[in-house]
Protein backbone atom coordinates (compact mmCIF):
# COMPACT_ATOMS: atom_id res chain seq x y z
CA UNK A 1 0.00 0.00 0.00
CA UNK A 2 1.46 3.18 -0.75
CA UNK A 3 1.56 5.62 2.19
CA UNK A 4 -0.57 9.27 1.81
CA UNK A 5 2.32 11.22 1.49
CA UNK A 6 2.40 10.58 -2.69
CA UNK A 7 -0.74 10.96 -2.76
CA UNK A 8 -2.03 14.47 -3.50
CA UNK A 9 -4.21 16.10 -0.90
CA UNK A 10 -7.15 17.24 -3.35
CA UNK A 11 -7.40 13.22 -4.93
CA UNK A 12 -7.31 11.94 -1.49
CA UNK A 13 -10.05 13.91 -0.68
CA UNK A 14 -11.89 13.10 -3.33
CA UNK A 15 -11.31 9.41 -3.08
CA UNK A 16 -12.67 9.34 0.64
CA UNK A 17 -16.04 10.57 -0.33
CA UNK A 18 -15.59 9.09 -3.41
CA UNK A 19 -18.10 6.30 -5.25
CA UNK A 20 -16.55 6.31 -8.43
CA UNK A 21 -16.32 2.68 -8.52
CA UNK A 22 -14.10 2.22 -11.25
CA UNK A 23 -11.36 5.15 -9.94
CA UNK A 24 -11.58 3.69 -6.12
CA UNK A 25 -10.72 -0.08 -7.58
CA UNK A 26 -8.07 1.05 -9.81
CA UNK A 27 -6.69 3.32 -6.59
CA UNK A 28 -6.82 0.37 -4.81
CA UNK A 29 -5.01 -1.98 -6.81
CA UNK A 30 -2.12 0.77 -7.07
CA UNK A 31 -1.97 0.20 -3.30
CA UNK A 32 -3.85 3.58 -2.08
CA UNK A 33 -4.82 2.79 1.57
CA UNK A 34 -7.67 6.03 1.51
CA UNK A 35 -9.43 3.97 -1.73
CA UNK A 36 -9.36 0.88 0.09
CA UNK A 37 -10.87 2.14 3.28
CA UNK A 38 -13.87 3.65 1.14
CA UNK A 39 -14.85 0.51 -0.67
CA UNK A 40 -14.53 -1.59 2.76
CA UNK A 41 -17.29 1.45 4.04
CA UNK A 42 -19.29 1.07 0.93
CA UNK A 43 -19.23 -2.46 1.63
CA UNK A 44 -20.33 -2.06 5.27
CA UNK A 45 -22.64 0.52 4.26
CA UNK A 46 -24.32 -1.37 2.04
CA UNK A 47 -24.28 1.15 -0.27
CA UNK A 48 -26.30 1.70 -3.82
CA UNK A 49 -23.07 0.75 -5.58
CA UNK A 50 -22.19 -2.32 -4.34
CA UNK A 51 -23.08 -4.28 -6.72
CA UNK A 52 -20.93 -2.34 -8.81
CA UNK A 53 -18.08 -2.57 -6.41
CA UNK A 54 -18.59 -6.71 -6.36
CA UNK A 55 -18.35 -6.46 -10.40
CA UNK A 56 -15.27 -4.74 -10.56
CA UNK A 57 -13.40 -7.18 -7.74
CA UNK A 58 -14.74 -10.14 -9.32
CA UNK A 59 -11.39 -10.52 -11.49
CA UNK A 60 -9.09 -11.03 -8.37
CA UNK A 61 -11.06 -13.60 -6.61
CA UNK A 62 -9.82 -15.87 -5.12
CA UNK A 63 -5.66 -15.02 -5.25
CA UNK A 64 -5.30 -14.47 -1.63
CA UNK A 65 -4.94 -17.01 0.88
CA UNK A 66 -7.66 -16.41 3.76
CA UNK A 67 -6.39 -17.17 7.48
CA UNK A 68 -9.03 -17.30 9.96
CA UNK A 69 -8.37 -16.69 13.91
CA UNK A 70 -11.25 -17.50 16.37
CA UNK A 71 -10.80 -18.00 20.20
CA UNK A 72 -12.02 -17.12 23.37
CA UNK A 73 -11.62 -13.54 24.73
CA UNK A 74 -8.48 -13.09 26.47
CA UNK A 75 -6.45 -16.18 24.54
CA UNK A 76 -4.35 -13.99 22.70
CA UNK A 77 -5.76 -13.22 19.23
CA UNK A 78 -4.84 -10.38 18.49
CA UNK A 79 -1.08 -10.35 19.94
CA UNK A 80 -0.52 -13.62 17.69
CA UNK A 81 -2.76 -11.59 14.43
CA UNK A 82 0.33 -9.01 14.79
CA UNK A 83 3.03 -11.24 15.05
CA UNK A 84 1.89 -13.92 12.25
CA UNK A 85 1.69 -9.97 10.27
CA UNK A 86 5.10 -9.67 10.78
CA UNK A 87 6.41 -13.11 9.82
CA UNK A 88 4.46 -13.00 6.91
CA UNK A 89 6.01 -9.61 5.87
CA UNK A 90 9.58 -11.10 6.14
CA UNK A 91 8.52 -13.12 3.24
CA UNK A 92 7.72 -10.41 1.57
CA UNK A 93 3.46 -10.86 1.18
CA UNK A 94 1.34 -8.07 1.29
CA UNK A 95 -1.31 -8.90 4.49
CA UNK A 96 -4.45 -7.60 4.88
CA UNK A 97 -6.04 -7.95 8.25
CA UNK A 98 -9.90 -7.50 8.98
CA UNK A 99 -10.66 -7.36 12.92
CA UNK A 100 -14.20 -7.92 13.93
CA UNK A 101 -14.88 -5.91 17.14
CA UNK A 102 -17.92 -6.71 19.19
CA UNK A 103 -20.52 -3.84 18.93
CA UNK A 104 -22.61 -2.33 21.74
CA UNK A 105 -26.07 -3.99 22.28
CA UNK A 106 -27.11 -0.30 23.08
CA UNK A 107 -25.64 2.09 20.92
CA UNK A 108 -24.11 0.06 17.86
CA UNK A 109 -20.74 1.38 18.42
CA UNK A 110 -17.44 -0.42 19.17
CA UNK A 111 -14.53 -0.06 20.55
CA UNK A 112 -12.37 -1.21 17.70
CA UNK A 113 -9.64 -2.04 19.95
CA UNK A 114 -7.62 -4.69 18.21
CA UNK A 115 -6.47 -1.80 15.73
CA UNK A 116 -4.78 -0.13 18.76
CA UNK A 117 -3.36 -3.67 19.37
CA UNK A 118 -1.57 -3.83 15.79
CA UNK A 119 -0.06 -0.01 15.74
CA UNK A 120 3.83 -1.77 14.90
CA UNK A 121 2.71 -2.13 11.43
CA UNK A 122 0.65 1.07 11.00
CA UNK A 123 3.59 2.82 9.14
CA UNK A 124 4.07 -0.41 7.03
CA UNK A 125 2.92 0.00 3.41
CA UNK A 126 3.04 -3.44 2.82
CA UNK A 127 -0.13 -3.51 5.43
CA UNK A 128 -3.40 -2.38 5.65
CA UNK A 129 -5.45 -2.94 9.16
CA UNK A 130 -9.20 -2.25 9.19
CA UNK A 131 -11.70 -3.19 12.30
CA UNK A 132 -14.78 -3.71 11.50
CA UNK A 133 -18.21 -3.55 14.11
CA UNK A 134 -20.35 -7.27 14.32
CA UNK A 135 -23.36 -4.94 14.29
CA UNK A 136 -24.94 -7.39 16.61
CA UNK A 137 -24.29 -10.14 13.33
CA UNK A 138 -24.01 -13.36 14.66
CA UNK A 139 -20.86 -15.79 14.64
CA UNK A 140 -18.13 -14.41 15.37
CA UNK A 141 -18.11 -12.17 12.19
CA UNK A 142 -19.80 -8.98 10.36
CA UNK A 143 -22.17 -9.83 7.69
CA UNK A 144 -20.17 -7.58 5.47
CA UNK A 145 -16.54 -9.63 5.96
CA UNK A 146 -16.96 -11.79 2.89
CA UNK A 147 -17.56 -8.79 0.86
CA UNK A 148 -14.64 -6.86 2.85
CA UNK A 149 -12.06 -10.02 2.00
CA UNK A 150 -12.59 -9.69 -2.15
CA UNK A 151 -11.70 -5.71 -1.55
CA UNK A 152 -8.32 -6.63 0.29
CA UNK A 153 -7.85 -9.60 -2.49
CA UNK A 154 -8.55 -6.91 -5.01
CA UNK A 155 -6.02 -4.46 -3.57
CA UNK A 156 -3.17 -7.14 -4.19
CA UNK A 157 -2.86 -8.66 -0.67
CA UNK A 158 -1.50 -12.21 -0.72
CA UNK A 159 -2.81 -13.26 2.80
CA UNK A 160 -5.84 -11.73 4.59
CA UNK A 161 -6.08 -12.81 8.35
CA UNK A 162 -9.93 -12.14 10.17
CA UNK A 163 -9.83 -12.17 13.49
CA UNK A 164 -12.99 -13.38 14.83
CA UNK A 165 -15.13 -11.42 17.97
CA UNK A 166 -14.07 -13.32 20.44
CA UNK A 167 -17.37 -14.10 22.43
CA UNK A 168 -17.88 -17.57 23.38
CA UNK A 169 -19.30 -20.88 21.63
CA UNK A 170 -20.67 -19.87 18.61
CA UNK A 171 -17.84 -18.12 16.74
CA UNK A 172 -17.66 -20.95 13.73
CA UNK A 173 -18.89 -18.71 10.61
CA UNK A 174 -15.24 -17.72 10.34
CA UNK A 175 -14.44 -21.58 9.02
CA UNK A 176 -16.84 -21.44 6.26
CA UNK A 177 -15.09 -17.95 5.29
CA UNK A 178 -11.25 -19.01 5.42
CA UNK A 179 -9.53 -21.77 3.72
CA UNK A 180 -7.59 -22.07 6.92
CA UNK A 181 -8.67 -21.95 10.71
CA UNK A 182 -6.97 -21.43 13.54
CA UNK A 183 -8.23 -22.25 16.99
CA UNK A 184 -6.28 -20.42 19.73
CA UNK A 185 -6.73 -21.62 23.32
CA UNK A 186 -4.38 -21.00 26.35
CA UNK A 187 -4.29 -23.31 30.13
CA UNK A 188 -6.41 -22.75 32.66
CA UNK A 189 -9.44 -21.03 30.68
CA UNK A 190 -11.61 -24.47 30.23
CA UNK A 191 -11.12 -24.26 26.11
CA UNK A 192 -10.29 -27.70 25.80
CA UNK A 193 -13.96 -28.24 27.49
CA UNK A 194 -15.26 -25.61 25.57
CA UNK A 195 -14.00 -26.77 22.04
CA UNK A 196 -15.67 -30.30 23.15
CA UNK A 197 -19.31 -28.37 23.76
CA UNK A 198 -18.98 -25.78 20.92
CA UNK A 199 -17.72 -28.44 18.48
CA UNK A 200 -14.97 -26.25 17.46
CA UNK A 201 -13.23 -28.75 17.03
CA UNK A 202 -14.74 -29.52 13.88
CA UNK A 203 -14.09 -26.22 12.05
CA UNK A 204 -10.16 -26.20 13.66
CA UNK A 205 -7.23 -26.89 10.84
CA UNK A 206 -4.25 -25.54 13.37
CA UNK A 207 -5.38 -25.44 17.27
CA UNK A 208 -2.90 -22.90 18.53
CA UNK A 209 -2.12 -23.46 22.25
CA UNK A 210 -0.75 -19.92 23.49
CA UNK A 211 0.40 -18.90 26.78
CA UNK A 212 2.16 -21.85 26.50
CA UNK A 213 4.72 -20.69 29.32
CA UNK A 214 1.63 -21.37 31.13
CA UNK A 215 0.82 -24.12 34.02
CA UNK A 216 -1.22 -26.23 32.60
CA UNK A 217 0.19 -26.19 28.61
CA UNK A 218 0.89 -29.65 28.34
CA UNK A 219 -2.73 -30.62 29.90
CA UNK A 220 -3.97 -28.52 27.56
CA UNK A 221 -2.55 -29.96 24.47
CA UNK A 222 -3.13 -33.45 25.42
CA UNK A 223 -6.57 -32.42 25.73
CA UNK A 224 -6.93 -31.34 22.55
CA UNK A 225 -5.18 -33.88 20.87
CA UNK A 226 -7.16 -36.70 22.95
CA UNK A 227 -10.07 -35.28 21.27
CA UNK A 228 -8.22 -35.37 17.83
CA UNK A 229 -7.73 -38.54 18.02
CA UNK A 230 -11.68 -39.60 18.94
CA UNK A 231 -12.43 -37.75 15.44
CA UNK A 232 -13.16 -40.05 12.38
CA UNK A 233 -11.19 -39.20 9.50
CA UNK A 234 -11.44 -41.33 6.38
CA UNK A 235 -7.46 -42.11 4.31
CA UNK A 236 -6.12 -39.06 3.03
CA UNK A 237 -7.97 -36.58 5.22
CA UNK A 238 -6.62 -33.53 7.34
CA UNK A 239 -5.39 -33.90 10.69
CA UNK A 240 -5.36 -30.86 12.95
CA UNK A 241 -2.24 -29.25 13.78
CA UNK A 242 -1.72 -28.52 17.45
CA UNK A 243 1.11 -25.77 18.15
CA UNK A 244 2.18 -24.28 21.08
CA UNK A 245 2.94 -20.41 21.24
CA UNK A 246 4.15 -17.34 23.60
CA UNK A 247 2.72 -14.68 21.21
CA UNK A 248 3.73 -11.79 23.69
CA UNK A 249 7.30 -12.87 22.99
CA UNK A 250 7.23 -14.29 19.35
CA UNK A 251 7.90 -17.45 20.00
CA UNK A 252 6.51 -20.70 18.05
CA UNK A 253 5.11 -17.85 15.52
CA UNK A 254 7.11 -19.69 12.54
CA UNK A 255 5.88 -22.83 13.84
CA UNK A 256 2.46 -21.79 13.37
CA UNK A 257 3.53 -20.25 9.88
CA UNK A 258 4.55 -23.59 9.21
CA UNK A 259 1.27 -25.34 9.89
CA UNK A 260 -0.65 -23.01 7.81
CA UNK A 261 1.86 -23.88 4.95
CA UNK A 262 1.26 -27.49 6.00
CA UNK A 263 -2.06 -27.76 5.50
CA UNK A 264 -2.52 -25.18 2.52
CA UNK A 265 -0.28 -28.02 0.87
CA UNK A 266 -2.81 -30.66 1.45
CA UNK A 267 -5.94 -27.79 0.56
CA UNK A 268 -4.37 -27.96 -3.00
CA UNK A 269 -3.16 -31.43 -3.18
CA UNK A 270 -6.61 -32.90 -2.67
CA UNK A 271 -8.54 -30.28 -4.41
CA UNK A 272 -10.01 -29.16 -1.29
CA UNK A 273 -8.97 -25.62 -1.60
CA UNK A 274 -10.97 -25.17 -4.86
CA UNK A 275 -14.24 -26.91 -3.20
CA UNK A 276 -14.11 -24.66 0.16
CA UNK A 277 -13.53 -21.62 -2.24
CA UNK A 278 -16.87 -22.50 -4.05
CA UNK A 279 -18.69 -23.49 -1.22
CA UNK A 280 -17.86 -19.86 0.60
CA UNK A 281 -19.30 -18.47 -2.94
CA UNK A 282 -22.23 -20.33 -2.63
CA UNK A 283 -22.63 -19.28 0.58
CA UNK A 284 -22.19 -15.55 -0.41
CA UNK A 285 -24.75 -16.22 -2.95
CA UNK A 286 -27.63 -17.32 -0.25
CA UNK A 287 -26.68 -14.60 1.93
CA UNK A 288 -26.99 -12.14 -0.92
CA UNK A 289 -30.08 -13.45 -2.05
CA UNK A 290 -31.64 -13.57 1.00
CA UNK A 291 -30.80 -10.46 2.24
CA UNK A 292 -32.78 -9.09 -0.74
CA UNK A 293 -35.55 -10.95 0.34
CA UNK A 294 -35.52 -9.82 3.34
CA UNK A 295 -35.92 -6.31 2.31
CA UNK A 296 -38.68 -6.71 -0.07
CA UNK A 297 -40.37 -8.68 2.42
CA UNK A 298 -39.85 -5.85 5.26
CA UNK A 299 -41.10 -3.10 2.36
CA UNK A 300 -44.38 -5.26 2.04
CA UNK A 301 -44.94 -4.00 5.66
CA UNK A 302 -45.93 -0.56 4.49
CA UNK A 303 -48.66 -2.45 2.28
CA UNK A 304 -51.38 -4.23 3.41
CA UNK A 305 -50.56 -7.67 2.48
CA UNK A 306 -48.94 -8.91 5.28
CA UNK A 307 -50.97 -6.99 7.77
CA UNK A 308 -53.59 -8.49 6.04
CA UNK A 309 -52.07 -11.98 6.34
CA UNK A 310 -51.66 -11.38 10.10
CA UNK A 311 -54.99 -10.87 10.62
CA UNK A 312 -55.87 -13.80 8.84
CA UNK A 313 -53.52 -15.86 11.22
CA UNK A 314 -54.06 -14.19 14.22
CA UNK A 315 -58.34 -14.84 14.21
CA UNK A 316 -57.47 -18.77 12.63
CA UNK A 317 -58.24 -17.95 9.29
CA UNK A 318 -55.35 -19.21 7.95
CA UNK A 319 -52.88 -21.30 9.03
CA UNK A 320 -49.23 -19.48 9.25
CA UNK A 321 -47.39 -21.42 5.88
CA UNK A 322 -50.39 -20.54 3.68
CA UNK A 323 -49.96 -17.61 4.91
CA UNK A 324 -46.58 -17.84 3.76
CA UNK A 325 -46.71 -18.96 0.51
CA UNK A 326 -49.20 -16.22 0.02
CA UNK A 327 -46.54 -13.37 0.75
CA UNK A 328 -44.00 -15.29 -1.44
CA UNK A 329 -46.04 -15.32 -4.10
CA UNK A 330 -46.71 -11.98 -3.89
CA UNK A 331 -43.18 -11.65 -4.02
CA UNK A 332 -43.15 -13.42 -7.02
CA UNK A 333 -40.31 -15.69 -5.02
Amino acid sequence: MTNDENVPAAATGSVRRSRDVPLLVERARAGDPRAVARLITLVESGDEVLPQVAAALAPYAGHAQVVGLTGSPGVGKSTTTNELVRALRARGHRVGVLAIDPSSPFTGGAILGDRVRMQDHATDPGVYIRSMSSRGHLGGLSAATPQAVRVLEGAGCDVVLVETVGVGQAEVEVASLADTTLVLLAPGMGDAIQAVKAGILEIADVFVVNKADRDGADATVRDIQGMIALGERGPGEWRPQVVRSIAARGEGIDDIAAAIDKHRGWLERHDELRRRREARAAAEIEAIALGTLRDRIGSLRDGTQLPTLAAKVAEGAIDPYAAAGELLAQLGA
